[in-house]
Protein backbone atom coordinates (compact mmCIF):
# COMPACT_ATOMS: atom_id res chain seq x y z
CA UNK A 1 0.00 0.00 0.00
CA UNK A 2 1.51 3.33 -0.98
CA UNK A 3 0.47 6.75 -0.01
CA UNK A 4 0.91 10.20 -1.80
CA UNK A 5 -0.53 13.58 -0.60
CA UNK A 6 0.20 17.01 -2.12
CA UNK A 7 -1.43 20.95 -1.25
CA UNK A 8 -3.72 22.19 -4.86
CA UNK A 9 -3.97 25.62 -4.71
CA UNK A 10 -7.06 27.37 -6.59
CA UNK A 11 -7.35 30.75 -7.28
CA UNK A 12 -10.86 31.57 -7.38
CA UNK A 13 -11.87 35.19 -8.40
CA UNK A 14 -15.65 35.33 -6.83
CA UNK A 15 -18.50 33.04 -6.06
CA UNK A 16 -19.05 30.25 -8.61
CA UNK A 17 -17.86 26.57 -9.27
CA UNK A 18 -14.23 25.84 -10.45
CA UNK A 19 -13.26 22.92 -11.82
CA UNK A 20 -10.59 20.70 -10.62
CA UNK A 21 -10.84 17.89 -12.33
CA UNK A 22 -7.39 17.99 -14.40
CA UNK A 23 -5.38 18.33 -11.21
CA UNK A 24 -6.78 15.77 -9.68
CA UNK A 25 -5.81 13.99 -13.28
CA UNK A 26 -2.29 15.28 -13.40
CA UNK A 27 -1.80 14.02 -9.81
CA UNK A 28 -3.08 10.83 -10.85
CA UNK A 29 -0.91 10.66 -14.46
CA UNK A 30 2.42 10.78 -12.10
CA UNK A 31 2.10 8.29 -9.78
CA UNK A 32 2.13 4.23 -9.83
CA UNK A 33 -0.72 3.75 -8.44
CA UNK A 34 -3.53 1.27 -9.83
CA UNK A 35 -6.05 0.99 -7.51
CA UNK A 36 -7.23 3.10 -4.93
CA UNK A 37 -8.92 5.75 -3.31
CA UNK A 38 -8.39 9.37 -3.73
CA UNK A 39 -9.44 11.80 -0.44
CA UNK A 40 -10.09 15.60 -1.37
CA UNK A 41 -10.21 17.98 2.12
CA UNK A 42 -11.20 21.49 1.75
CA UNK A 43 -9.10 23.20 4.48
CA UNK A 44 -11.95 26.38 4.35
CA UNK A 45 -15.21 27.30 5.88
CA UNK A 46 -16.78 29.44 3.28
CA UNK A 47 -15.73 27.12 0.31
CA UNK A 48 -16.31 23.60 -0.31
CA UNK A 49 -16.24 20.81 -2.68
CA UNK A 50 -18.88 19.37 -5.18
CA UNK A 51 -18.88 16.43 -8.00
CA UNK A 52 -22.11 17.60 -10.52
CA UNK A 53 -22.41 17.77 -14.00
CA UNK A 54 -19.12 19.04 -16.14
CA UNK A 55 -20.59 19.11 -19.69
CA UNK A 56 -23.30 21.86 -19.85
CA UNK A 57 -22.05 25.31 -18.06
CA UNK A 58 -25.98 26.33 -17.10
CA UNK A 59 -25.81 23.55 -14.29
CA UNK A 60 -23.45 25.33 -12.68
CA UNK A 61 -25.25 28.44 -12.89
CA UNK A 62 -28.70 27.27 -11.95
CA UNK A 63 -26.48 25.61 -9.08
CA UNK A 64 -25.23 29.18 -7.70
CA UNK A 65 -28.48 30.73 -8.27
CA UNK A 66 -30.11 28.08 -6.09
CA UNK A 67 -27.76 28.12 -3.27
CA UNK A 68 -28.33 32.41 -3.35
CA UNK A 69 -32.13 31.28 -2.60
CA UNK A 70 -30.73 28.99 -0.33
CA UNK A 71 -28.67 31.56 1.58
CA UNK A 72 -29.31 35.28 0.59
CA UNK A 73 -26.90 38.05 1.88
CA UNK A 74 -28.37 40.39 3.83
CA UNK A 75 -28.65 41.87 7.64
CA UNK A 76 -30.46 39.17 9.29
CA UNK A 77 -27.58 36.91 10.35
CA UNK A 78 -25.86 37.91 13.75
CA UNK A 79 -22.54 36.93 12.33
CA UNK A 80 -21.31 39.47 10.04
CA UNK A 81 -17.33 40.39 11.22
CA UNK A 82 -16.10 39.71 8.00
CA UNK A 83 -18.42 41.12 5.71
CA UNK A 84 -22.82 40.50 4.27
CA UNK A 85 -21.47 37.76 2.04
CA UNK A 86 -19.80 35.66 5.03
CA UNK A 87 -22.45 33.70 7.18
CA UNK A 88 -24.64 33.10 3.74
CA UNK A 89 -21.09 31.19 2.63
CA UNK A 90 -20.95 29.30 5.65
CA UNK A 91 -24.40 27.78 5.30
CA UNK A 92 -23.51 27.29 1.68
CA UNK A 93 -20.54 25.63 2.74
CA UNK A 94 -22.70 23.65 5.66
CA UNK A 95 -25.32 22.34 2.93
CA UNK A 96 -22.64 20.71 0.80
CA UNK A 97 -19.11 18.86 1.94
CA UNK A 98 -15.77 19.60 2.79
CA UNK A 99 -14.13 16.93 1.73
CA UNK A 100 -14.61 13.35 -0.95
CA UNK A 101 -13.49 10.32 -1.80
CA UNK A 102 -13.37 8.84 -5.75
CA UNK A 103 -12.08 5.59 -6.22
CA UNK A 104 -9.10 5.66 -8.65
CA UNK A 105 -9.34 2.58 -11.12
CA UNK A 106 -6.79 1.72 -13.49
CA UNK A 107 -4.82 4.48 -12.28
CA UNK A 108 -7.60 6.80 -13.72
CA UNK A 109 -10.21 8.60 -11.57
CA UNK A 110 -13.47 6.42 -11.63
CA UNK A 111 -16.41 9.24 -12.21
CA UNK A 112 -19.27 8.87 -14.67
CA UNK A 113 -18.44 10.34 -17.87
CA UNK A 114 -20.56 13.61 -17.24
CA UNK A 115 -18.80 14.41 -13.44
CA UNK A 116 -16.39 16.86 -12.59
CA UNK A 117 -14.83 17.80 -9.70
CA UNK A 118 -15.65 21.12 -8.63
CA UNK A 119 -14.40 23.98 -5.60
CA UNK A 120 -17.34 25.44 -4.70
CA UNK A 121 -16.28 29.23 -4.06
CA UNK A 122 -18.95 31.02 -1.56
CA UNK A 123 -17.36 34.16 -0.81
CA UNK A 124 -17.86 37.25 -3.25
CA UNK A 125 -14.17 38.14 -3.71
CA UNK A 126 -11.50 36.28 -4.88
CA UNK A 127 -9.37 33.85 -2.40
CA UNK A 128 -6.72 31.53 -2.44
CA UNK A 129 -8.46 28.23 -1.50
CA UNK A 130 -6.36 25.05 -0.53
CA UNK A 131 -7.48 21.66 -1.42
CA UNK A 132 -5.53 19.03 0.70
CA UNK A 133 -5.52 15.65 -1.99
CA UNK A 134 -4.16 12.31 -0.44
CA UNK A 135 -3.91 8.97 -2.52
CA UNK A 136 -3.87 5.41 -0.67
CA UNK A 137 -3.22 2.31 -3.03
CA UNK A 138 -1.50 -0.17 -5.08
Amino acid sequence: MHQHSKVLTVKTHGRGLYQITASLKEFLRVLDIQHGLLTLFCRHTSASLLITENADQSVLLDLESAFSRLAPQGPHYRHSSEGPDDMPAHIRAALTQTHLTIPVDDGLLALGQWQGVFLFEHRNHAHSREVRIHLMGE
